[in-house]
């Protein structure tokens, strides 16, 4: 399996058939250079969805119409797409599994909010969420923009993931001081990855608070495509 930082908090997942995208955000992206948008995407076979704040789902129908592959997520916004904007969507729910080209992608909570402005203003798009990535023997926990939360404690003695992507850049998310103390109080990681962060100077520069809060975990720093190879 190969997990592929694309800045702020866009990851991608290779993994035999199946190469995704979780909220691919190339316009704009100030932590992925334009050259490198093409190989960001090239293969992908599926696009998940977190939610839909611009930085998150900007780019998502653009490339699901441009690469034909559907879009994977919260059930009531797939429905909406899949009427109105011409794509192949998956959308399923909380608590809820799919299989993606041999990939099982189960749906869990996430604490934040899912707006996207219109002319009338702030519109909700479906419900945050995050999302656990099973395959080749591992289990990724993409946290998605979310607080630390109590469900966190179910979902790490359930699923048990031995990797989290979780989102610690503060302001907007947990910082890398709570993402700490939640992998340690709920998880049992072997490896952290920490994503949306560095983007803008309102969030977390550094994941040394992170490392220093998980001295028995291997925290790796991720460079914008660069892969890391589990």
């Amino acid at each position: 399996m190969k997990i592929i930082w694309l800045g702020h908090g866009s990851f991608r997942i290779e993994s035999g058939e199946a190469v995704l995208l979780i909220d691919p955000w190339l316009s704009g992206n100030p932590a992925l250079p334009e050259d490198q948008h093409d190989a960001a995407v090239a293969g992908a076979t599926h696009i998940l969805l977190t939610h839909t704040h611009f930085d998150h789902v900007i780019d998502v129908l653009p490339l699901a119409k441009r690469l034909r592959i559907p879009v994977v997520g919260q059930y009531d916004l797939m429905g909406f797409w899949g009427e109105t904007e011409g794509i192949e969507t998956i959308g399923f729910n909380k608590g809820g599994t799919v299989t993606l080209n041999g990939v099982r992608v189960s749906m869990v909570p996430a604490s934040h909010s899912s707006t996207f402005s219109t002319p009338e203003g702030l519109r909700t798009g479906g419900s945050e969420v995050g999302y656990m990535i099973s395959a080749e023997k591992h289990t990724v926990y993409h946290s998605g923009d979310t607080a630390i939360m109590a469900d966190m404690d179910w979902m790490g003695e359930y699923y048990k993931p031995d990797i989290g992507i979780l989102s610690a850049g503060g302001h907007f998310t947990m910082d890398m001081k709570g993402a700490a103390w939640a992998s340690k109080r709920f998880f049992n990681f072997k490896t952290v990855i920490p994503g949306h962060y560095k983007t803008f100077p309102i969030l977390e520069q550094s994941a040394k608070a992170l490392i220093d809060g998980l001295p028995d975990v291997d925290v790796i720093e991720p460079e914008v495509m660069q892969p890391i190879e589990v």
